[in-house]
């Protein structure tokens, strides 16, 4: 990885919450992606233009990756690849909330090298390099403790609870919720909440980033199988994601295996 692929990543978001606090939430214009993929604003593709201008105007040889842009097979052939979400959390952008996030990030031969997940319009900027710890707002910071999943406070979606996913019960978990994916992972790594998970399939721009800040907080994190995540997938998307300190990850992927049959 560059040394300084980080800095530029934190350039860029900054540049890009600029932009998009040129739009008012509720006022950008906005329609319905194609295939019920969800919303999109004017922001969004603002922001975008502006993240491949910078991005790969500095790295002209890297592939990309992006949630509003067209995806071709050119990226599989580079050696690193930008993944980007240019508003993770649109719908939140367009109701005029502030849990709406950029999301930035570079993988190599399919792991996160660097990676940047923004809330302008909360002040939060989480960073991390591959190997050298996370950060929020240039201060280190680390997963919780917490070993116990019973009482642990996780973020996830209601549908995550259905008793199909468990099949030795429902754990009695502290339920909570934030609509950017990105910002539920990097809420995790801060340690303010024990665990994160959704066990659908994810597109990678939502959870590239987040996952190596994760990582480098010193969480586990995996698909819904315990198997590791792995980016620049020909189809963008991976299974799932679960994420915890490693103690809490484990009881998290004992609880999801399905049970042996007899």
């Amino acid at each position: 990885m560059p040394a300084n692929d980080l800095d530029l990543l934190i350039d860029a978001a900054r540049a890009a919450g600029e932009v998009a606090a040129r739009f008012a939430g509720p006022e950008a214009k906005r329609w319905d992606k194609p295939g019920g993929l969800g919303p999109v604003t004017e922001a969004d593709m603002a922001v975008n233009t502006l993240l491949a201008a910078r991005l790969l105007g500095a790295r002209p040889g890297y592939g990309w990756l992006s949630e509003e842009s067209e995806d071709t097979s050119a990226r599989l052939d580079r050696e690193r690849v930008f993944i980007v979400d240019p508003i993770d959390g649109t719908r939140s952008f367009i109701e005029g909330s502030g849990t709406w996030a950029h999301a930035l990030a570079v993988a190599e031969a399919g792991k996160i090298t660097a990676a940047v997940v923004y809330l302008p319009m909360r002040d939060k900027l989480y960073a991390a390099a591959l190997g050298q710890g996370a950060t929020l707002n240039a201060r280190p910071i680390r997963v919780s403790d917490r070993a116990d999943l019973d009482g642990a406070a996780v973020l996830a979606a209601k549908p995550n609870y259905a008793p199909r996913h468990w099949p030795r019960g429902v754990p009695e978990v502290k339920r909570a919720y934030r609509p950017s994916l990105a910002y539920r992972l990097s809420l995790v790594a801060e340690g303010r909440y024990d665990a994160m998970l959704t066990l659908r399939d994810s597109w990678e721009w939502d959870i590239a980033a987040g996952a190596l800040i994760l990582d480098e907080a010193g969480a586990r994190v995996s698909d819904r199988n315990a198997r590791p995540l792995r980016f620049n997938n020909p189809v963008p998307q991976v299974g799932g994601v679960v994420a915890a300190n490693p103690l809490l990850h484990a009881a998290l992927a004992e609880a999801l295996a399905p049970e042996a049959s007899a």
